[in-house]
């Protein structure tokens, strides 16, 4: 079984989703937990964008990444640049890192459908590369 830490900001938001789909499409041969270099709680725009897709995220918790320095990662994925700039040491003997900034959602300013639309299109881009991810390595 793999180990794969989706590193986020404030894991909220992009992590979650990510935690979400890669929860989804690993199809059980890997464990998949989500953290920040903060904790921000549950954003609500991600829950709702998720539950739009069939995916439930209610119940996952916003995780600091140090909860988590017990755990020998496989994958590390930062899905934002503040994270992957300013990322602890995770004491992963062998973990392959990897990364790619998605935009914040929650950081547009609007209309309940200029915000609905900035998480929609976050999430399908999000969606898209855990689906590739999982095809890639596991």
């Amino acid at each position: 079984m793999k180990n794969i830490l989706v590193l986020c900001t404030g894991n909220s938001c992009r992590s979650q989703m990510a935690h979400g789909y890669l929860n989804l499409f690993t199809n059980g041969k890997a464990s998949v937990y989500s953290a920040g270099i903060e904790t921000h709680g549950l954003n609500p725009g991600a829950v709702a964008i998720m539950k739009e897709d069939g995916i439930d995220i209610s119940n996952h918790t916003s995780n600091h990444v140090d909860e988590y320095t017990a755990i020998d990662f496989d994958y590390i994925i930062t899905v934002c640049d503040h994270a992957n700039e300013n990322c602890p040491f995770i004491p992963s003997k062998n973990a392959l890192r990897l990364h790619h900034n998605f935009y914040d959602p929650s950081k547009v300013i609007g209309t309940d459908e200029e915000k609905h639309e900035a998480f929609f299109k976050a999430r399908n881009e999000i969606k898209a590369y855990c689906e590739n991810f999982a095809n890639t390595y596991l």
